[in-house]
C-alpha cells in the first residue's frame, strides 16, 4: 500500500480508538497526511504518536466545532480528500427489544446518525468545492434484523440509507461515497468495550470465547482484524478504489451474503 495515498489528506473521526489507530496507521503508511478527530486529548495524543498523525480534541457531535475544524484542516493543509467516521454511538445489545428502554434503543439511531450527517456534510461541502474526495463510514451491517442487537440494526440502517444518498448526491461533484460492514472487529473487543453495549462483566477468558464464537459465524471462520479493515479502508480511499460509490462492501467475512 506504499504511496497509495500519497499527497491526500485524510479526517478520522473517532481516531483514538483501536480501529481509528488502526486506520491511521496504514493511512501515514500510505503516504497521507492524517488528522485524528476525537474527545479525549490523552487518548489521541498517544495515537498520533505512535502513528505520525495530527490531532484535535472536539466533539464530532458538535455541528459548529465540525465546521469549525473542516475548515481549520484546509486552512493547513490546503484540502480534504479522505472523511471517515469511527464515532462511537453508545450501542446497546443483548437485551430483548420487549425488555429494553426507549433511550437504550433510540441513543445509536439518534446519535449515529447525526454524528454521521454533521461529519459527512462538512467533508462534502468542501469537497465538492474541490471536484474529488472520498467520504467513508462503517457499522456492522446489522440492518437487516439480527436479534438481541437492541437499536444497532436501525442505526446500521440509518447510515447505510445516508450513505446511499449521498452518494447519488454528490457523485456529479466528483466525491464518492461508501460504507464496509464488517459485523464486528474481534480484536477491537475487550471487556470493558463489551460491558458498556451492555454485556454482563467479563474476563479475558470470556473475551476469548466471544471472538472465538464470532469466528465459528464466518464462511471463513476467521473473523475480521483491525488491519484487514485498515487495509480495505486504505483501498477505498485511494484512486485503486475509483469506481466504488454509492455501495457498502461486506467485509463481513461471510458472517451473512449480500
Amino acid at each position: 500500500m506504499l504511496n497509495l495515498l500519497k499527497n491526500k489528506v485524510a479526517v478520522v473521526y473517532g481516531g483514538a480508538g483501536a480501529l481509528g489507530a488502526g486506520v491511521a496507521r496504514a493511512y501515514a503508511d500510505a503516504g497521507a497526511r492524517v488528522f485524528l478527530v476525537g474527545r479525549t486529548e490523552s487518548t489521541l495524543r498517544k495515537v498520533a504518536e505512535e502513528t505520525g498523525a495530527e490531532y484535535d480534541v472536539l466533539d464530532a457531535r458538535d455541528e459548529a466545532a465540525v465546521e469549525a475544524h473542516a475548515a481549520s484542516v484546509v486552512e493547513r493543509a490546503g484540502r480534504i480528500d479522505i472523511s471517515l467516521n469511527l464515532v462511537p454511538r453508545g450501542d446497546f445489545q443483548g437485551v430483548p427489544l420487549t425488555e429494553m428502554s426507549v433511550e437504550d434503543y433510540t441513543r445509536p439511531v439518534v446519535q449515529g446518525i447525526a454524528c454521521q450527517f454533521v461529519t459527512a456534510r462538512a467533508a462534502a461541502r468542501r469537497m465538492t468545492a474541490q471536484g474529488s474526495g472520498v467520504i467513508l463510514s462503517l457499522d456492522s451491517g446489522s440492518a437487516n434484523g439480527s436479534p438481541m442487537m437492541g437499536g444497532t440494526a436501525a442505526a446500521d440502517g440509518a447510515i447505510d440509507a445516508l450513505i446511499r444518498q449521498l452518494a447519488a448526491e454528490l457523485g456529479p461533484s466528483g466525491v464518492r461515497v461508501c460504507g464496509i460492514w464488517t459485523a464486528g472487529v474481534t480484536d477491537t473487543l475487550t471487556p470493558e468495550k463489551l460491558t458498556a453495549a451492555g454485556a454482563p462483566a467479563m474476563d479475558e477468558t470470556a473475551v476469548q470465547g466471544i471472538r472465538a464464537h464470532l469466528d465459528s459465524l464466518r464462511m471463513t471462520r476467521r473473523s475480521p482484524r483491525i488491519a484487514d479493515i485498515a487495509a480495505l479502508a486504505t483501498f477505498l480511499a485511494s484512486d485503486a478504489g475509483v469506481t466504488v460509490t454509492g455501495t457498502w462492501i461486506n467485509a463481513t467475512a461471510g458472517m451473512f451474503a449480500s
